[in-house]
């Protein structure tokens, strides 16, 4: 194959997919990175039927009086005479009227044949009313369809009036449509076979209005029924208001209910009169006995019937309004029928001059594309009847399926976004039907399906749900995979399908499924999350998976070495023992908690903080739920194991993590305000003496009591490396009401967690711990606690003790208050085992509104506690809690399933936008590389030439170059600006970080090779990634505590490395370690110790072997080393040279040759050759001044230092010394060059460029290359 080239500029660039970039990670550029956390917008149930209703009575009127025409019509010798394809002539007039009449009722009764029918044979006034009243009478609130014929008397008349007969057949009798009206009420249908029908519909909509005007000003409750007529009830007229019925003598006089009732009959006759002459051989008496049944798809007839079906379902598809589509074509079996055969009869008595009518209007379908597939299906169906009928040959079924799903998958081959559904959308429901044709059909719905929400709402309202409900019954192996697939879809999409999967035992589907080892792993990840969906906050769901024993069956799969799959095993369990007693109780008989625990540490944040909800679930309770002793013996253990979480990377698990240890204040909440009061008043414990183990009442007395409670004592957090702590389960009797208390130096760390957890970085964490702090704090602020606990001793029974009034429950209070200001924030001691700065514990920016909504709880002056319980199975009733507001974890789960899962990734799409525009970047950034090869190995130039200045109101504290773009980032304390070199402007200024954050002490690029994220450490340990770091209003993409135990220093701060080859982020400061994260799994991969009593001052890795990295210390010391080692080990070198600060370290690949440069305060340049030895050094002298600021460049021999009196030097360090290239200094003069005590230094990644920054806020770039300064 030749290699493709591609030019930018005056560039070209052979092979642009072999280019290095192609090959390099993203971090931080997930779907949990860049979607907010939350689940899909669900639409409304649209594709249900709002008022699901039957026809079950049917009321046949036939005024016919054969052999007497009406007087007002004149008909044609020869006429129409047939009636339901009878010739009324051939028998005598009451006989013809009775045959006619049972063929009618055939006709409706292969529409629906459960339906009670109901004949009036030319009947009276008295007659039409006792039926329709009995008929509304015994159908209640379901449909009833009256059918008039009225091809016996005169036309319908202006004033609202069909014509019946008196008793002795001698008088034409008006029956007024207002009093046919109030008989049958609604919701009725009423279809209209007679001259001049549209009279009929226009009147009965008139009536109706007057009569809804009627009952709203009588006000009359008894006919409150009757309002609302005209939208409940449905009319089909068979012409216009001044048309007549055709009399063609070839046509049936019934030709509207013929194409109603038997329409394959009637489109057969008309085609044949109609369309063109038959084809030879064929005979009227064929047509009129078209071999097989219509239930029968393997017949003409079935085939015919088959096609019709889905040709006329998807004309209403693509022309009906959807509202209208789901009234008339998926409420009603029989009215479905009678529309769709509706479009059959508009198509037909066109052509004779008749236009039908319905309410609510149809608009015009006679024309649509479709027919004429109608017109080749029938063609070809029909061609084959001589040598079906005559000779016996073997029927061939149609190729209208095949042409129509070849259709469709054109249209999904070119289709990218499903905005308008395709056309053949019904017609693929239609071939599900066929067992032959079923995995096809799936096939294609499922590939629809796979487009996204649109398409799933598109194919649930054409009607596809009930099919794929009914197939979960199905024993067939081969549709697992494909109706696992479409449910998969269908319950990510619409979760209130649930109830409908339950009640008809489809959840034993999935379960099956789950549970054969057999089936392709990615089949059974979505029927865990299908059965993830059933059990979601639906109790009869619950219920029935876990009679099914799934518990068992997700627990024995959590070791399964794909993420998802265990993602949605532990979000599947935690949702099936939500507020679930039985399924609580049957997990802790399994120890389902400690087969959790493994996966708290999993590498993916997923799986992480689905682990954590699952926990979180665990622990919390519901309304009326009984927690036995060994439910509530695993509660302290849970919670010290969940804490080691609280320095997790990922704030999915971290917010997650807040609403589970939620669940243990709620539950244990008199514990956890004697730890709030410990941490908030440390005086307090000389009060707070350790009494005899106790056990705290639900419903306490409220008589006072001196609160108890055990003695602070240190308890540092658990670390991940460290895993869970253990806590011993209290070893006390249950008496009934009453929870063992909660270990009070478990209980004390837990609320030291919550504190640190408030003052996390991220701010969605900070506000939901702060709120939960706040309100534990409201309730002691407020005394309640002090006067309203009750204790007793193990000893006394709970009747011995007295009952005064009780004190309503934690969750029973008022809203609490908004979280107090900084001022009134705990002390240090809240903090102490993460050792937080300064005197108050620092908090986040002003919360949203709180999380907490309260449920009305007893009245606490009223109510008396009762302390006898009737149920003596150790149990508690937890009573009412708090609703907490959830993370969005789960719902934004569910996205995974509701979008492609199949198709090409746009950024993979070598046609698409993003791909050309990464290709771009990608040959830009390779073109710049080569450039700046060439730069560096240049003869050795000054670099002096000031390339840009610009003044800023704020003394930059940090600078740094984008590798590719000409971008510099500059950072203050609290902000950074942007500044587009090039062009000489400002392209953006951040606002400050809040005030709780601490100042930015360290800056990368991430991902600089394409979509450039931003990174920043703080000096108090915190480290935020930046989306859109060049825009108004930047986005925080996550936020983490880098480092937990930061001591923030005058001088120096946080340091980091960033390695974007592997994904690992190195951070250390004034600190005893060096920590590595592994920002792909957003975790902490080790701590590597210093050994090194000083803080850390700079961090380098080595470009040729990213296993290797470089730490430069206060003291002048710098060490070397190799993450691949244990921790305890890592250290490969110790370099002494230096005696003072370290401001800079390199290793450096110049000209194939390694090795290390270093600088310090005191001027002294260290040069390592480490291919020859670390043991020597050759040193440099860059000045006898103290040196505060230098840097190195990453691929020049430059190093630029910046003096005391105003100045820079530039030196080329080679491997025979250094020499001195220019100096940047003050100058005087009008036209001199100012400068100011440089502040801080950065050299270019790539290009030969200096950054300067000065102390009076002027930043510098200087190069070899001449270019006018931008002022």
């Amino acid at each position: 194959m030749d290699k493709v080239s591609v030019s930018v500029g005056p560039f070209e660039v052979e092979d642009p997919l072999q280019l290095s970039d192609w090959s390099q990670p993203l971090s931080f550029m997930k779907s949990r990175h860049i979607e907010k956390i939350e689940g899909e917008v669900l639409q409304q149930e649209s594709w249900r039927a709002k008022d699901k209703m039957k026809t079950w009575s049917v009321a046949l009127v036939m005024c016919m009086n054969f052999g007497v025409d009406p007087p007002d019509v004149v008909k044609t010798v020869p006429c129409a005479r047939k009636e339901c394809w009878i010739d009324p002539l051939s028998m005598s007039a009451h006989k013809a009227l009775e045959v006619v009449s049972n063929a009618l009722q055939k006709q409706y009764e292969r529409w629906q044949p459960r339906a009670r029918y109901k004949q009036l044979l030319d009947p009276t006034t008295e007659e039409v009313r006792k039926l329709c009243i009995a008929l509304r009478k015994n159908a209640k609130n379901e449909r009833v369809l009256f059918h008039y014929n009225g091809h016996g008397v005169p036309k319908p008349t202006k004033n609202g009036e069909i014509w019946v007969f008196n008793k002795d057949f001698t008088q034409y009798i008006p029956l007024c449509v207002y009093d046919l009206q109030g008989w049958l009420i609604s919701p009725a249908i009423y279809v209209y076979d007679c001259s001049n029908a549209g009279v009929i519909v226009e009147s009965f909509k008139n009536f109706a209005r007057q009569r809804d005007s009627e009952i709203f000003l009588e006000n009359n409750s008894n006919r409150i029924n009757m309002i609302g007529m005209l939208e409940n009830c449905i009319q089909m007229a068979a012409c216009g208001k001044d048309e007549m019925l055709p009399m063609n003598p070839k046509l049936p006089a019934d030709l509207f209910t013929s194409c109603l009732t038997t329409p394959i009959k009637a489109a057969v006759l008309w085609y044949s009169l109609h369309k063109r002459k038959l084809v030879e051989g064929i005979t009227e008496k064929m047509l009129e006995d078209i071999p097989g049944r219509l239930n029968e798809r393997r017949t003409p007839l079935g085939e015919l019937n088959w096609i019709f079906t889905a040709i006329t379902d998807t004309i209403a598809w693509n022309t009906l309004p959807r509202d209208l589509f789901q009234k008339f074509f998926r409420q009603d079996l029989l009215v479905a029928s009678l529309f769709r055969n509706f479009l059959l009869a508009e198509r037909i008595m066109r052509t004779y001059n008749c236009n039908p009518e319905t309410h609510p209007p149809l608009p015009p379908t006679y024309n649509h594309p479709m027919w004429q597939a109608w017109d080749l299906a029938l063609d070809s169906i029909i061609s084959q009847l001589p040598a079906i009928i005559e000779r016996n040959a073997t029927f061939e079924p149609s190729q209208f399926f095949a042409h129509q799903l070849a259709a469709f998958q054109v249209w999904l081959i070119s289709c990218n976004e499903p905005r308008t559904p395709p056309k053949e959308l019904p017609i693929v429901l239609q071939y599900l039907l066929s067992q032959a044709h079923r995995l096809q059909a799936l096939e294609l719905m499922g590939r629809y399906l796979d487009l996204g929400p649109e398409a799933v709402h598109a194919a649930l309202a054409v009607g596809i749900f009930p099919y794929v409900l009914k197939l979960l019954g199905s024993s067939l192996s081969e549709l697992q995979p494909i109706l696992v697939f479409i449910w998969a879809k269908i319950m990510a999409v619409d979760p209130s399908c649930q109830v409908d999967v339950v009640k008809d035992g489809g959840h034993c589907y999935f379960i099956q499924i789950l549970n054969d080892h057999h089936m392709q792993l990615e089949y059974r990840t979505m029927a865990a999350f299908v059965l993830a969906m059933i059990v979601n906050k639906y109790t009869k769901g619950q219920e029935e998976c876990f009679k099914n024993d799934i518990i068992r069956l997700c627990l024995q799969q959590l070791d399964n070495p794909t993420a998802l799959y265990r993602q949605w095993l532990a979000l599947c369990l935690g949702r099936v023992w939500r507020n679930f007693d039985a399924a609580k109780r049957h997990a802790v008989e399994m120890s389902a908690h400690t087969r959790l625990y493994p996966l708290l540490w999993d590498e993916n944040p997923e799986v992480r903080t689905a682990a954590v909800f699952a926990l979180g679930t665990y622990l919390s309770s519901g309304p009326g739920d009984r927690l036995t002793d060994s439910m509530l013996s695993t509660n302290p253990e849970i919670g010290m194991t969940l804490l080691s979480l609280v320095t997790d990377g990922s704030p999915l698990v971290r917010k997650e993590l807040v609403l589970a240890l939620h669940g243990l204040v709620l539950l244990y909440e008199r514990d956890f305000q004697f730890a709030a009061l410990r941490a908030s008043d440390p005086d307090s414990t000389t009060a707070l003496e350790e009494p005899p183990p106790v056990v705290v009442m639900v419903n306490p007395p409220s008589e006072p009591a001196t609160p108890t409670g055990d003695h602070p004592r240190p308890y540092p957090f658990p670390l991940p490396a460290e895993g869970p702590a253990k806590t011993p389960s209290p070893q006390l009797p249950m008496a009934n009401g009453f929870i063992p208390s909660f270990n009070s130096a478990s209980c004390t760390q837990i609320w030291k967690g919550l504190i640190f957890l408030a003052t996390d970085p991220f701010p969605d964490v900070a506000t939901m711990a702060h709120n939960i702090i706040g309100e534990v704090r409201d309730r002691l602020r407020h005394g309640a606690v002090v006067k309203n606990i009750g204790i007793i001793s193990p000893g006394m029974s709970p009747k011995e003790q007295p009952v005064p009034p009780a004190v309503s429950s934690f969750s029973t209070l008022r809203k609490p208050k908004p979280p107090r200001t900084p001022q009134h924030s705990a002390s240090t001691q809240d903090m102490s085992p993460f050792h937080a700065p300064g005197p108050h514990v620092p908090r986040p920016p002003k919360p949203k509104p709180a999380v907490f909504s309260h449920n009305k709880g007893p009245d606490e002056s009223d109510e008396e506690v009762d302390d006898e319980d009737d149920d003596d199975n150790g149990s508690v009733d937890t009573g009412n809690q708090l609703n907490v507001k959830e993370t969005g974890f789960g719902d934004w789960c569910c996205k995974y399933f509701a979008h492609s899962l199949t198709r090409t990734p746009s950024e993979c799409d070598k046609a698409g936008d993003s791909y050309l525009q990464r290709e771009y970047r990608f040959i830009r950034n390779h073109l710049i590389r080569e450039e700046s090869y060439k730069h560096c190995l240049a003869p050795k130039c000054k670099l002096s030439e000031p390339l840009f200045v610009s003044n800023e109101e704020h003394q930059p504290a940090l600078l740094r170059f984008h590798p590719y773009t000409p971008h510099l980032a500059v950072m203050y304390r609290k902000s950074w600006s942007v500044w587009d070199v090039e062009e000489g402007k400002k392209v953006c200024t951040q606002p400050n970080l809040p005030n709780h954050m601490g100042k930015i002490t360290a800056t990368e690029f991430l991902n600089p090779h394409d979509i450039s994220l931003l990174l920043t450490g703080l000096d108090d340990g915190s480290v935020c990634v930046w989306r859109g770091y060049c825009e108004t209003t930047p986005t925080l993409v996550t936020a983490w505590r880098g480092l937990t135990d930061m001591i923030p220093t005058a001088k120096g701060g946080m340091v980091l490395d960033w390695e974007q080859s592997t994904g690992l982020l190195y951070a250390s400061g004034n600190v005893k370690h060096i920590r590595i994260w592994d920002t792909h799994k957003e975790m902490k991969v080790h701590d590597m110790p210093t050994g090194v009593e000083s803080c850390v001052t700079t961090l380098a890795s080595s470009m040729e072997d990213p296993a290797l990295c470089i730490a430069g210390f206060g003291d002048g010391s710098i060490k070397m080393y190799d993450r691949r080692l244990p921790p305890d080990n890592s250290v490969v070198h110790t370099l002494q040279e230096h005696t003072t600060w370290i401001t800079c370290i390199s290793m450096q690949t110049y000209s194939q040759n390694r090795r290390l440069l270093s600088c310090s305060t005191s001027g002294e340049v260290k040069l390592w050759d480490p291919a020859i030895s670390y043991s020597g050094a050759k040193t440099f002298n860059l000045s006898s001044r103290t040196v505060s600021v230098c840097g190195i460049h990453p691929r020049a021999p430059l190093l630029a230092c910046a003096l005391p009196q105003p100045s820079i030097k530039i030196f080329h360090v080679g491997s025979g010394g250094m020499e001195e290239l220019n100096v940047i200094k003050y100058v005087d003069g009008f036209m001199g060059q100012k400068i100011a005590q440089p502040k801080c230094l950065a050299f270019h990644p790539y290009k030969v460029w200096l950054a300067a920054g000065g102390l009076d806020g002027f930043i510098y770039i200087y190069s070899t290359e001449k270019k006018q300064a931008v002022l």
